[in-house]
């Protein structure tokens, strides 16, 4: 495949005539004459006088610091020369308050310099948590090949990580393996495809819609925390109709009832979607975004109606990705809105190996105490234990036939009647609609349906966003509760 150097990638990424170098000349003091003839030659060849360029520049007007990789200079390998201007770089962006755009390219650590420049990935880690630590966001786009000590330090902490098309991503390079073992390494496992498959990266995208992708982004996490316009409440439908609870449930779980992609095609004003927990796991039970409502930013963690089957039904790794999302949400200060739809979690022993109840709790006790404000969005079905890990919010708003059960109501008819023909009665017993939520306080706001979502898919859409927007707004100006404000309502 043909490979952009860093200075073309830099040209196709920000606005023409933009960039300006942070760099400075690396110091070679005490390099051997063997070495030194090594990065004359790699200087002659590359056109660069190290292993990565830093600066920065405009990316469709907006100013971003650039770290990026070159790979004709040694494989892109990092030594302390490289490393020292890698921090340097980091740093200054950390200091500007400038997003970080990263482009590695790499074999790895550079051998001529061995443990001494090894060590430097811890560094380059320290530096990128600190500047993630002070709320700025990290982009990382991982090009062909990005590998070794790179791939495991800078190349993999973004909050948002993108692959070349086709790129060799990943730990241990094919060379040294086949070396050391005497056998090829497994093919398509060090892919960008692959690594996308498994819930490793977000996306796979060629170089010339990287700045696309990127500027979407930094245009919700960067969109203003404060003084955000506020929006009218949409006017509620009083008073609503007294739907009996059975009838709410079996509305909730008709195929055809608009679920989160539908909400997210009618009432967002963007969505950059995010993959997996970046730890080698991916749930199509759940989605996770970077999204806005009107001029609201938040990530979104929806259960996705459409993505659980009977055959996949959520599992303990779709609560781990949600984990990312709130982790993320906490770092960058964003608000977290969480969508609870589904037909329960699994309950099997891949389940249970999987460590879901440790994972429920694990969630409840994020959300409890998440350093950012949170908005929960009852949208369908709610049930177990499943939908209770996306309940703990500042503010909880739910569709009219929204509900919430410690087990289906068939369960629940089974265990106290030993029988299914008791479920519409435990319903009822169990207060479970969005009505009786609201009458006791759990519920903030309810969204009518009229007289069912599926009914007008693309209007009640919209009106769900509309309360979204509006409570987004208000969110934004009062900031996160605190943990025994948000279990207060359980009382």
């Amino acid at each position: 495949m043909t490979r952009l150097s860093a200075a073309e990638l830099i040209d196709l990424v920000l606005d023409e005539g933009s960039w300006t170098s942070w760099d400075v000349a690396p110091d070679r003091t005490g390099v051997s004459p063997e070495y030194a003839a090594e990065l004359t030659a790699a200087q002659e060849k590359s056109g660069c006088d190290e292993s990565v360029l830093t600066g920065e520049g405009l990316m469709k007007g907006r100013r971003v610091a650039v770290v990026m990789g070159e790979f004709a200079f040694l494989a892109g390998s990092i030594g302390r020369a490289a490393a020292d201007r890698l921090i340097a770089a980091i740093n200054r962006a950390t200091a500007e308050g400038l997003p970080l755009l990263a482009g590695p390219v790499s074999g790895g650590t550079r051998m001529q310099e061995g443990t001494p420049a090894f060590v430097q990935m811890v560094r380059i880690t320290e530096a990128v948590a600190a500047h993630k630590a002070a709320g700025l966001p990290y982009l990382v786009y991982l090009r062909h090949p990005t590998t070794g000590g790179v791939m495991a330090s800078w190349g993999s902490l973004g909050h948002m990580t993108v692959a070349e098309t086709g790129a060799l991503v990943g730990f241990l390079g094919p060379r040294v393996y086949e070396a050391l073992y005497g056998k090829p390494f497994p093919p398509d496992v060090q892919t960008a495809e692959n690594l996308y498959a498994r819930g490793i990266i977000d996306a796979v995208l060629p170089p010339e819609e990287i700045a696309e992708i990127l500027d979407r982004a930094l245009t919700i996490l960067l969109a203003p925390r404060h003084g955000v316009r506020p929006v009218p409440a949409p006017i509620p439908l009083t008073p609503l109709p007294d739907v009996d609870t059975w009838d709410a449930v079996t509305r909730s779980r008709r195929p055809d009832r608009p679920g989160v992609r539908r909400l997210l095609k009618y009432a967002a004003s963007d969505v950059v979607p995010l993959n997996g927990t970046g730890q080698g796991e991916h749930d199509p039970g759940l989605m996770l975004a970077l999204v806005s409502f009107g001029n609201a930013p938040c990530v979104f963690l929806g259960q996705d109606r459409r993505g659980q089957t009977t055959e996949h039904p959520m599992g303990p790794e779709a609560l781990r990705e949600a984990r990312r999302g709130m982790r993320l949400a906490s770092e960058l200060g964003l608000p977290l809105v969480t969508v609870i739809d589904t037909q329960g979690a699994a309950l099997s022993a891949e389940a249970e190996n999987g460590g879901l109840a440790g994972e429920i709790a694990r969630c409840l006790s994020d959300l409890v105490t998440l350093e950012a404000p949170t908005l929960c969005l009852m949208l369908g079905e709610g049930n177990g234990g499943g939908a209770l890990a996306f309940l703990p919010a500042d503010r909880v708003i739910a569709a009219q036939h929204a509900w919430l059960s410690p087990l289906p109501p068939e369960g629940a008819s089974a265990i106290v009647h030993r029988d299914l023909s008791h479920a519409p009665d435990m319903a009822r017993a169990q207060q479970v609609r969005a009505l009786d939520l609201l009458d006791r306080g759990i519920v903030d706001r309810i969204v009518a349906e009229l007289p069912d979502a599926a009914d007008e898919p693309e209007a009640f859409c919209q009106r769900v966003g509309a309360v979204l927007e509006h409570e987004l707004a208000a969110l934004l100006d009062a900031g996160p509760g605190s943990p025994a404000d948000r279990a207060r309502r359980y009382l």
